[in-house]
C-alpha cells in the first residue's frame, strides 16, 4: 500500500511538473525582418569564410568552389539590396510600388 502510494505522488509530481505552465511565459524578443536578414547575412559570410578555407585546404575541386562560391555570393546579394530596401525606409518602398503598379499610393 505504501509503495502505491509513494509511486502515485511521484507520478502526480512528474505529470505537474511536465504540464504546468505558468502565469507568464518569457517568449523573447520579438525578431524583425531586418534582424533576421542581418542574421542571415553574418551566417553566409560565416560560409563564405568556412568555403574559402577548406578550398585552401585542398577539400574541393575547383569546379565545386567556384559554383558554391557564386551561390553564396548571389544569396548575400540578395540580403544585402534587401537590408538596404528595408533599412531605406517606408518612403522608397511607396515609391517603388508607385513604379511597379503604375499609380499612386
Amino acid at each position: 500500500m505504501t509503495v502505491l502510494l509513494i509511486c502515485a505522488l511521484l507520478t502526480l509530481g512528474a505529470m505537474f511538473y511536465v504540464f504546468y505552465i505558468p502565469g507568464e511565459i518569457y517568449v523573447g524578443p520579438v525578431k524583425t525582418r531586418l534582424a533576421y536578414l542581418r542574421e542571415r547575412k553574418e551566417v553566409v559570410y560565416d560560409n563564405l569564410r568556412d568555403l574559402n578555407f577548406e578550398y585552401k585546404a585542398g577539400k574541393f575541386p575547383e569546379t565545386d568552389y567556384a559554383e558554391m562560391k557564386e551561390s553564396l555570393e548571389d544569396e548575400a546579394a540578395a540580403i544585402l539590396a534587401e537590408i538596404a530596401r528595408l533599412e531605406a525606409g517606408p518612403s522608397t518602398a511607396t515609391a517603388s510600388l508607385r513604379n511597379r503598379k503604375g499609380t499612386s499610393v
